[in-house]
Formats: C-alpha cells, sequence, structure tokens
C-alpha cells in the first residue's frame, strides 16, 4: 500500500518548486484552499506532489493521524494513498503537480472517502 510523505522544509522558494516540478516531469497548476471543514479521508487515482507555498493547516494520514503542514513543505501522495485535507482556518495555497497531464478536477477527485464531504456553501 502507497503511502503519503510530508518532507518538511523541503523547499524556500517558488524557484526551487519549479525546479522540482521539472525535474520530475509531472504538470504543474496552483489550488487555493480556502477556509473549509476538515475532509473525510480518501485517495486519488492519481500521483500528486503537492507544494505549500503559504498558509497552514493539517493533513490526515492513513491512519487519520495529524501531520502539521506549512509554507516550504512538500507532500507525495502516490495514487491510492489514504489521506485528507484538515480544517483550513484562513487559505492554504498550494503549487499542485500531477504525474498525468489530466484536469486538476480530474486528478485530485477524492475516491472512497471514509464519510461524508462537507458542505461548502
Amino acid at each position: 500500500m502507497s503511502k503519503m510523505v510530508v518532507e518538511k522544509n523541503y523547499f524556500s522558494t517558488r524557484a526551487e518548486v519549479m525546479n522540482d516540478i521539472r525535474d520530475s516531469g509531472y504538470w504543474p497548476t496552483t489550488f487555493i484552499s480556502n477556509k473549509s471543514p476538515e475532509l473525510p479521508v480518501h485517495y486519488h487515482d492519481h500521483d500528486i506532489i503537492g507544494y505549500v507555498i503559504e498558509g497552514e493547516t493539517y493533513l490526515l494520514d492513513t491512519d487519520e493521524q495529524r501531520i502539521a503542514i506549512g509554507p516550504g513543505d512538500r507532500l507525495v501522495i502516490p495514487k491510492g494513498a489514504w489521506h485528507a485535507e484538515g480544517e483550513v482556518k484562513d487559505r492554504v495555497v498550494y503549487i499542485v503537480s500531477l504525474r498525468d497531464a489530466v484536469p486538476l478536477m480530474e486528478g485530485i477527485m477524492p475516491r472512497e472517502p471514509r464519510g461524508p464531504f462537507p458542505s461548502f456553501e
């Protein structure tokens, strides 16, 4: 079973992020997570590498243990790895990169959530 990996203080500049993405061969985009409640643990059908550019939150791992994340952290989320974004109190800005050239929402579509998704109204 694949597991999510959080690499703390992996980068300090956006140029380092872009170089890392170039070297990985992944496809980058920006994702902004606005104020929201904790999501249920789920997985994705695509390999994802995310970079926290701004803001702080936490991720839940396979065992639903909290891992704090903030600027400079890199998130390696292989397809099939159970995880979830925690409560976002303000906003978190990520550069998200996908191994496959697919639309962002297809790439990050949650699969088999272990509970209901909150309303974002």
